[in-house]
């Protein structure tokens, strides 16, 4: 039986990046208990490797993701809903929003649900003329329990979030890219795959380090955060990778980073 959830590492021009992928498109990569365990596991060795420089979420087949499967949630007590559910795919997801290398979602289809909140865990988010996105939850009496709720509204504002989760009805991609859900729409998969290398292209030629810390004050951007900031220079600025960043530029040439 083939896995849910794929974890495949690639290489362009000698530097390597990862892809996560729902494997489950028979249910629509509808997220269970165990994917989320799977989806941890892959998050965690992105985490600790100094080789992968970025990472691709994506869904096969027709959907990105339907959401948390019903059949894996719908038979459970409130307390289990809150423990064993909730609270685990909000620590599963918050490990992909902290992890230090840029994230990119490949929305090529539907992204429902929780399907939605796992996407806006991404930097980047491109998607594909047509496909709908929404939290449709209120409409079986639940609520977007997976952070989706806060996210939407840091992203697109408080009066977007009562829209998008109040009605529960999903929106297009244009108008998610009006509303800053997502950064790109492409016509196709191919065009969204294009997308995607050129942000590759960009990415994978950044300082990682320079790139990790932008990622750790933007996650902490309601605080104050001026010594943070300071901080956050001074380490930037310590490293192999500043210094070959200068050289670069004083030289007139592309830098290469060793992320040290």
């Amino acid at each position: 039986m083939e896995p849910e959830v794929l974890f495949q590492e690639h290489e362009r021009n000698g530097v390597a990046w990862a892809e996560i992928v729902l494997n489950r498109p028979a249910k629509g990569n509808a997220l269970t208990l165990p994917m989320l365990d799977e989806i941890e596991r892959f998050v965690g060795i992105v985490a600790l490797s100094r080789r992968i420089r970025a990472v691709v979420l994506r869904g096969g087949g027709k959907f990105f993701s339907t959401g948390g499967d019903i059949e894996a949630w719908g038979s459970l007590t409130p307390e289990q809903m809150a423990d064993v559910w909730i609270l685990r795919g909000i620590e599963v997801f918050n490990a992909v929003a902290r992890l230090p290398q840029p994230v990119i979602a490949a929305i090529q289809g539907h992204a429902l649900g929780g399907g939605l909140e796992f996407a806006l865990m991404a930097d980047l988010r491109v998607g594909v003329a047509g496909v709908k996105l929404g939290l449709p939850e209120v409409g079986l009496g639940m609520i977007a329990g997976w952070s989706g709720i806060r996210r939407i509204a840091e992203t697109s504002g408080v009066v977007r979030a009562r829209e998008l989760t109040l009605l529960g009805a999903p929106i297009s991609a244009e108008t998610a890219l009006d509303w800053g859900l997502v950064n790109a729409v492409a016509a196709d998969r191919d065009a969204m795959d294009a997308q995607i290398d050129a942000w590759l292209e960009k990415l994978l030629s950044n300082a990682p380090i320079a790139m990790a810390l932008t990622k750790k004050l933007l996650a902490t951007m309601h605080v104050e955060m001026s010594h943070d900031h300071a901080e956050a220079v001074a380490h930037a600025r310590a490293t192999e990778d500043c210094n070959e960043g200068i050289a670069a530029f004083r030289e007139k040439r592309k830098p290469v980073f060793r992320n040290r």
